[in-house]
């Protein structure tokens, strides 16, 4: 028997990167998928290029190669409305939910003082509003289906130790150490599990932002916070981090909750 076998699915940011991945080791794994991207662009401060449609669709072909099915959405996490709509779309084709996957984010480069107010806003509305509104969206419909289920949410090193030139995301992902601990508390009596991923660089278009090296080009002095141990690695792969989830997602890990699980190459660790 597949690990998920009969188990549904949603993960946001779902169009390429990690996120598609997740949804393709799911369905490999037998359960059905809701996905959800923006598909467009964020931010002119971001620094890679955005998902498209058909970032989504490819997503959506590589799940049913798998052999299972998938509900897809267009739809921004900085809209309350849009994450209900995917939820409630799915929920009605396959008729329940029990794993979800906040994987949906940006990242973005500058020194804080230097910062816009709107870089700082438009980074803590996605990547920490953005993820307490996909919890909202989504936790009714898992208690409602009484079986229990497994909330993992995408944080990342920087949610662990802090992060020069990133001080917006730095904070909105240290936000979500906090959500995902409260959560676990508050959804410990309906046998669902939540728990925080934490890696370092990832080898996606995010992973590969060029504004990365711009900044640490202009402040050389920083270049030392993001080094790690583990030698022989340049980054993380995305086949890594799906393991990490999808050990979260599944009963293997039926005894961990609240937790942060560091996928970092030691970076916040040693």
């Amino acid at each position: 028997m597949a690990l998920l076998d009969g188990r549904v699915a949603f993960i946001t940011g779902a169009a390429r990167g990690q996120g598609r991945h997740h949804a393709v080791r799911f369905a490999r794994e037998g359960a059905h998928v809701i996905a959800l991207d923006v598909c467009a662009p964020i931010s002119e401060d971001v620094g890679y290029p955005a998902a498209t449609p058909e970032d989504l669709e490819e997503t959506a072909r590589l799940v049913r190669a798998e052999g299972r099915e998938i509900v897809t959405a267009i739809g921004d996490v900085r809209d309350q409305q849009a994450l209900q709509d995917a939820v409630d779309a799915g929920v009605e084709r396959f008729g329940r939910l029990d794993i979800v996957v906040a994987n949906a984010g940006i990242s973005t480069w500058n020194r804080f003082w230097e910062m816009p107010e709107e870089q700082w806003t438009t980074m803590i509305d996605i990547n920490l509003n953005g993820v307490w509104r996909t919890l909202k969206a989504a936790v009714p419909a898992m208690i409602g289906g009484g079986r229990g289920g497994s909330i993992i949410v995408v944080s990342s090193a920087a949610g662990l130790k802090a992060a020069p030139g990133t001080a917006n995301y730095t904070s909105a992902k240290h936000g979500l150490v906090g959500l995902t601990k409260t959560a676990a508390i508050e959804l410990g009596e309906f046998g669902i599990r939540v728990n925080s991923i934490h890696p370092s660089a990832v080898d996606t278009p995010m992973g590969n932002d060029v504004n990365v090296g711009k900044l640490l080009a202009r402040y050389p002095c920083y270049v030392d916070n993001y080094k790690w141990p583990l030698a022989g690695m340049d980054k993380c792969g995305v086949d890594d981090i799906s393991d990490a989830v999808l050990y979260l997602a599944s009963d293997a890990s039926r005894t961990v909750t609240g937790a942060q699980l560091p996928l970092d190459l030691g970076l916040t660790t040693v």
